[in-house]
């Protein structure tokens, strides 16, 4: 049997989670939210106090269990939802998603996921490295003050404590550390589709590549 695959990438606070999550529904597919995985290794590094900036102090990842239900992340059997999105986690997030061996077995995970069902995955390197055949790529953006606004308002409606300054500050950090990185870089894939969201409600986002999408893969069965 053949299953499809929808890739959506591009930097922190996009909205990429939200669009992916209301896609997933109206496609009857398993929404994949790889940013939660970087999250929570980080979370479980932090809460174990090991050195984040050695890449081989991840080793207790081959010993973790991540598993979605309903587009959650459950770590260890734990919901780990509104734990990952503390402001320690954001802050440390892209130098743990830096080192190679996070990124290999966290990859390793997601393709595997990926093999055995229709999948709407989101992340930074999902068209380019993870699903490099997928039915379709987005590459889905806005400006970095429109980022920041859709995450102080995920982080309020969580109970979250948010600052709009920092959060400015913080997205331009990940966007320079993401995009810099030596290893599986944040880009867009070359057969992906540029997507500037900033004008647009999250629902006319989902929309739009949900009829691409179906498009897409119209083409492709009758090929």
């Amino acid at each position: 049997m053949k299953y499809h695959a929808l890739a959506i990438d591009g930097p922190a606070g996009a909205g990429k989670s939200t669009v992916a999550k209301l896609l997933a529904k109206k496609l009857g597919y398993v929404y994949i939210d790889t940013g939660a995985m970087y999250r929570a290794t980080t979370l479980k590094a932090l809460e174990k106090h090991i050195d984040l900036d050695d890449p081989d102090a991840f080793g207790f990842l081959k010993d973790t269990k991540m598993v979605f239900h309903d587009g959650v992340l459950f770590m260890d059997d734990e919901d780990v939802t509104k734990k990952i999105r503390s402001n320690a986690v954001s802050n440390n997030v892209s130098v743990v998603a830096m080192h190679i061996p996070v990124r290999n077995q966290l990859v390793e995970i997601q393709q595997q996921i990926a093999k055995d069902t229709n999948v709407v995955m989101d992340g930074r390197d999902i068209g380019t490295v993870v699903l490099p055949n997928a039915d379709l790529k987005i590459f889905m953006t806005a400006s970095v003050e429109e980022r920041a606004r859709r995450r102080h308002e995920e982080n309020q409606s969580l109970g979250i404590e948010s600052d709009l300054k920092r959060l400015i500050k913080e997205i331009e950090r990940r966007d320079r550390i993401d995009s810099s990185r030596n290893y599986n870089p944040l880009r867009q894939a070359e057969d992906a589709i540029y997507l500037d969201t900033s004008n647009l409600d999250i629902n006319q986002v989902a929309n739009t590549i949900y009829d691409m999408f179906i498009k897409a893969i119209g083409i492709m069965r009758r090929n």
